[in-house]
């Protein structure tokens, strides 16, 4: 699947920090930046952290424009330059229609991710309600 790739494995012990993304879920984020207008590298790399899908300062230009290329390789997005209001030639990403298809099955597979974290979540809450109840929270 696209978005395993650049996945690590962690080591025992090695937590993650805050809600953002792994790596590979970088190129969904992408094509989910894409599918609504077209943008040049440095809106997608500011959208990313001002939507707080990663986290500031960790996410370096050069790898953006290095999954970019690699996507416009796999046919799921495409570029073009343009000349920008200063008269700086830029380029202009777009999502293609197979970038589309992978978009709408990474988002079905969040929704059943999703349909199935929300019926642990139901299990817990039915079978371990003094947890709950006391706002207690354990760390797997």
């Amino acid at each position: 699947m696209l978005f395993r790739s650049g996945e690590r494995a962690h080591r025992p012990g090695h937590r993650r920090r805050g809600p953002h993304p792994e790596r590979g879920y970088v190129q969904f984020l992408l094509l989910l930046l894409l599918n609504e207008e077209p943008k040049h590298g440095y809106q997608l790399a500011e959208d990313l952290q001002t939507r707080g899908y990663v986290r500031e300062g960790r996410f370096k230009t050069g790898s953006l424009y290095t999954i970019l290329n690699r996507m416009e390789e796999k046919e799921i997005l495409t570029s073009k330059k343009e000349e920008s209001e200063s008269g700086r030639t830029r380029r202009v990403y777009s999502i293609t229609e197979d970038g589309k298809l992978h978009l709408k099955q990474g988002l079905q597979y969040m929704l059943r991710r999703k349909q199935f974290l929300d019926e642990m979540e139901q299990y817990y809450r039915k079978h371990f309600p003094e947890s709950h109840a006391n706002g207690e929270q354990e760390n797997a």
